[in-house]
């Protein structure tokens, strides 16, 4: 039969769930399970904190309502990253946004642009 973490928590962490915390300090986030450090990311970095959070709520950990009360973020972004979570996998979190190529100015239109630039 599986054992049950205890709720203790480092000094300085904030509780997301009974069992889940977090805590930034020194310009960097630490998710906890209890007293164990699971993940961490730079506080700048919006696209692990997508993936992590988004991953706890799939998993169960925590649930979309819990990520909301600690965590000012809108909840049309949890839903999004959740979605593309389950949908597309931690890769496209990660992959270049950019599609097709960039635009080319072509005919008369590149011309136009040409006589404005000498003027």
């Amino acid at each position: 039969m599986p054992q049950r973490q205890l709720a203790l928590f480092p000094e300085g962490v904030t509780s997301i769930t009974a069992e889940v915390g977090f805590q930034c300090r020194d310009g960097r986030v630490t998710y906890f399970y209890g007293h164990l450090p699971l993940f961490h990311h730079d506080a700048t970095d919006v696209i692990s904190f997508r993936v992590i959070t988004s991953n706890m709520i799939l998993s169960g950990a925590a649930r979309e309502c819990d990520i909301l009360r600690v965590f000012p973020v809108p909840r049309i972004t949890v839903r999004r990253s959740v979605k593309k979570l389950r949908e597309q996998g931690i890769r496209a979190f990660f992959e270049d946004r950019r599609r097709g190529r960039p635009s080319v100015l072509k005919g008369e239109v590149q011309e136009r642009a040409q006589q404005m630039l000498d003027h």
